[in-house]
C-alpha cells in the first residue's frame, strides 16, 4: 500500500468543517483523495479547513448544505454532482462518511417533539437520504462510513432520542451492507466514545466528571481526532475490502 493510496478516489464526507469529520476530510485528502466538505452554516470554519488542506497540496472543495431533509439530500447530489463533474469530469464517488449528526441533552421526560423530531432529522432521515440519492454515484469497490455513537450502545439517558437515533443507525448500517454488498461496497459505522473536539469541552471542564470518566476508561485517557480518523482511514483502504456491516467502537474500552 502507497502512502497516497487514495490518489485518483473521490470523497464525500458530512459535517467537515469541524471536529471528527474535520480531521476525517484532512486526512482523506493527505492521502490523495478529491474531498467534498459538506458543512451546515460556518463559511469561517470551512475555509479554513479547505485552505488547510490546500496549503499542504490537497484537493478538496465546500458543499454548504444544512442536512436533515429529503429535499437537503437532493441539494447535496446536486451540488457533488456539479463539484465532481468540474474537478474530475465525471460524478463517481469513492467513500461516502455520514458525518453529520448531534443532539442536545434530554431525558425521555424533557423530550419534545419539536426536539425529537429535530435530532431523528439530523442522525437518521440526513444519512438514509443523502446515501439514498447518492448510491448512483458510488463506484463499485467504493466505501460508505457511517458515524455512530457509543451513546446507541449504553443508552445514556440523558440523551434519549439520540442514543436511539444512532441505534438506528446501526441497523442501517447493516442493511445497507447487505444491499451494497454484491457491488463489492462495504458498509461500517464507527461509534466514538469520548473524543476530545468541541462538542464535549463542557463535560471535559469538569474535573470531577472527567477524571471519572478518564478512570472508568481501561486506557485512562479521552481519544483524540487521530484515534477516530485513523479507524475511518483503515476502512478506505485496500487492506479493507472484505470487512463489512460491522460496528466498531473506537472508545478506548470504555463500554468493557
Amino acid at each position: 500500500m502507497t502512502d497516497k493510496f487514495l490518489e485518483g478516489k473521490t470523497a464525500l464526507v458530512t459535517g467537515a468543517s469541524r471536529g471528527l469529520g474535520r480531521r476525517i476530510a484532512e486526512d482523506f485528502a493527505a492521502l490523495g483523495a478529491t474531498v467534498a466538505i459538506n458543512y451546515a452554516s460556518s463559511d469561517d470554519a470551512a475555509r479554513e479547513v479547505l485552505e488547510g488542506i490546500e496549503a499542504k497540496g490537497g484537493k478538496a472543495f465546500l458543499i454548504k448544505c444544512p442536512l436533515g431533509s429529503y429535499e437537503s439530500a437532493v441539494a447535496l447530489a446536486d451540488s457533488l454532482d456539479a463539484g465532481l463533474q468540474e474537478r474530475t469530469g465525471n460524478t463517481g464517488l469513492d467513500i461516502l462518511v455520514n458525518n453529520a449528526g448531534g443532539g442536545p441533552v434530554a431525558n425521555f421526560d424533557a423530550t419534545t417533539p419539536e426536539l425529537f423530531e429535530e435530532v431523528m432529522s439530523l442522525n437518521m432521515r440526513a444519512p438514509f437520504f443523502v446515501t439514498q440519492k447518492l448510491k448512483p454515484f458510488l463506484r463499485d469497490g467504493g466505501r460508505v462510513i457511517n458515524v455512530g455513537s457509543l451513546g446507541a450502545r449504553t443508552a445514556v439517558a440523558d440523551y434519549a432520542v439520540y442514543a436511539m437515533s444512532k441505534r438506528a443507525l446501526e441497523t442501517f448500517t447493516v442493511l445497507l451492507a447487505k444491499d451494497l454488498g454484491p457491488r463489492n461496497i462495504t458498509v461500517n459505522c464507527i461509534n466514538p466514545g469520548l473524543i476530545e473536539s468541541d462538542a464535549n469541552v463542557h463535560v471535559r471542564a469538569d474535573e470531577n466528571i472527567a477524571a471519572y470518566l478518564k478512570n472508568t476508561t481501561p486506557m485512562r485517557r479521552f481519544g483524540v481526532p487521530a484515534d477516530f480518523a485513523g479507524v475511518a482511514v483503515s476502512l478506505a483502504s485496500p487492506a479493507m475490502g472484505y470487512v463489512t456491516g460491522q460496528i466498531i467502537e473506537v472508545a478506548g474500552g470504555m463500554s468493557l
